[in-house]
């Protein structure tokens, strides 16, 4: 993450609703100390107080052989984000920088049995499924029979036990008020100009 402080964000709720909004990661593993890297949509439960992580891999995905022993990792969400021109701000000699939002959550990772996988599949499908209402949303009973339990076959389900959540909301915090509306100005309608917006 960003070493500095005002970039911050260690609120659970604003890290769960950006990984609900973002929820493909790209997970970094090093189980036999060479760094491994996979992208997967994740899924975003609470159990009982305790964070997770639940996704699923191919079964032919580097990482997906290391399941049955388990391992370490980093699940990190990109959000929106834009490059941001000096010319936006009012106060001179500035430099190009970016802004950016972004998720690390990290933690032991472990298989999860068949029965997890399903319910993570249809769990996750109905949760991204929502956000094209009005749209009637797809289910795996839309599918021939016996065709999901043969799909499932080459996947594997995995969960992410969150040990440490946090992001990154770099939104020009550090810089003048004036400095900041001129890169909201400058942003336009772009995602990051209504988060920036949603600070003050």
């Amino acid at each position: 993450m960003h070493p500095a402080n005002a970039f911050r964000i260690e609120a659970v709720e604003p890290l769960m609703e950006h990984l609900r909004r973002h929820p493909l990661v790209t997970l970094a593993a090093a189980p036999e100390g060479r760094v491994l890297m996979a992208q997967a949509p994740v899924l975003f439960r609470d159990l009982d107080g305790c964070p997770v992580l639940d996704f699923h891999l191919s079964s032919a995905n580097v990482l997906a052989q290391h399941l049955a022993v388990g391992f370490h990792a980093v699940a990190v969400s990109l959000g929106a984000e834009a490059y941001v021109s000096p010319d936006w701000y009012v106060s001179e000699d500035q430099v190009p920088t970016w802004n950016y939002m972004s998720v690390e959550a990290e933690g032991p990772v472990a298989g999860l049995d068949h029965a997890g996988l399903v319910a993570l599949l249809d769990d996750l499908s109905a949760q991204e499924e929502a956000k094209l209402a009005p749209k009637r949303p797809w289910t795996r009973q839309k599918m021939s029979a016996g065709r999901f339990e043969s799909m499932t076959r080459g996947i594997v389900g995995a969960r992410l036990s969150v040990t440490r959540l946090e992001g990154t909301w770099k939104l020009s915090q550090n810089k003048a008020d004036v400095d900041q509306e001129g890169v909201v100005l400058g942003l336009g309608q772009h995602p990051l100009a209504g988060a920036m917006r949603a600070l003050k």
